[in-house]
């Protein structure tokens, strides 16, 4: 499954000091939809991996 590409333009999503991403450490300018500091590619990753899970959990036959 190819991870989602979010539009981060918006002036919102940028910050004049780094801070660690919260999904790897390193250090990023970048902030999420809730101002967590994270890098564009990291949180393509991670809603990626969210997507699929969710669809796992709701494929025929693996209700309880």
């Amino acid at each position: 499954m190819s991870p989602p590409v979010l539009d981060w333009r918006h002036p919102r999503h940028w910050r004049a000091h780094a801070r660690p991403c919260r999904y790897c450490g390193a250090p990023t300018r970048l902030r999420d939809s809730r101002s967590s500091p994270a890098h564009k590619t990291c949180a393509e990753e991670a809603l990626a991996c969210q997507a699929e899970e969710q669809a796992a959990r709701w494929r025929p036959g693996t209700l309880p």
